[in-house]
């Protein structure tokens, strides 16, 4: 009985530390990924753009071809918005909030499995008859302390998907 006391004693204390620890943690992320594609901006935006292009390129729809994806909004650019529910992939609404064709996009993402929402951009900057992309995500994982302790490995977490949906869009862009 002392074992199992002691024992408690310490779960609770664990339990303790890490809400105290993620407590002092900032609620504040960022991901970023760059990649250089041999086409112009106005080829690459026009993937990223278009949210039914991203079938084409997204990680996420790679991973799960059968993912329920809504689109309204706008085809493309500002106000173009595309929802998606998926088993493996998680639910989420991507909405393009603004639009510089062809240097810049910016959009916010809603997590309903976890009340949060991201916001990040599509940075493209010409070089030659090359495209220069930067993609970004910066969110907030708001008060809870266990969403926070999830923050600092959200660049691991995203990251790799970030890097894999670039080198789709490079090869699809890079097409004839």
């Amino acid at each position: 009985m002392k074992a199992l006391k002691i024992l408690l004693i310490a779960v609770i204390a664990l339990i303790v530390l890490l809400c105290a620890g993620g407590l002092l943690l900032s609620p504040k992320f960022s991901v970023s990924r760059t990649t250089t594609i041999n086409a112009t901006p106005d080829k690459v935006y026009a993937l990223i753009a278009d949210p039914q292009a991203w079938k084409q390129w997204s990680a996420w729809n790679r991973r799960d071809p059968a993912m329920a994806i809504e689109y309204s909004g706008a085809t493309s650019g500002a106000g173009a918005v595309w929802a998606w529910k998926s088993k493996s992939q998680g639910d989420g609404r991507m909405t393009f909030t603004t639009a510089e064709a062809p240097r810049r996009l910016g959009y916010e993402l809603y997590f309903p499995d976890f009340g949060t929402t991201s916001t990040g951009e599509f940075r493209l900057d010409p070089n030659g008859g090359r495209t220069q992309l930067t993609w970004t995500m910066d969110g907030n994982m708001g008060r809870n302390p266990m969403y926070r302790w999830m923050g600092l490995f959200m660049d691991k977490m995203v990251g790799p998907d970030f890097d894999a949906g670039l080198a789709s869009l490079k090869a699809l862009a890079e097409k004839g």
